[in-house]
């Protein structure tokens, strides 16, 4: 009888993981999707207008990139700060 009784338990407590999920299943990743496609300004803005990067000529574009990747090559100046935690104006506790 014990094992009969086991048994009708094991099988019952067993039958719950067996439940497919079919919906939820089917919408995985939907809302990272959305997510992804409203953060999407314009999906096809390859496909429309080649000419959309106007406002440039490729000197200024040249001369801009150059100035950009020459500003990386020294860090940049420190900054000496003087009353560091003290007061401002020479107003100290004295």
């Amino acid at each position: 009888m014990k094992t009969q009784t086991l048994a009708l338990l094991v099988a019952v407590l067993t039958a719950g993981c067996q439940h497919v999920t079919p919906n939820y299943d089917a919408r995985f990743g939907d809302a990272v999707r959305d997510a992804k496609r409203m953060q999407t300004i314009d999906p096809d803005a390859g496909r429309k207008n080649p000419d959309m990067a106007l406002g440039l000529d490729g000197q200024a574009a040249h001369d801009t990139l150059i100035r950009y990747h020459e500003s990386f090559k020294e860090p940049p100046p420190a900054v000496n700060v003087i009353n560091i935690g003290g007061a401002i104006g020479g107003g100290g506790a004295r």
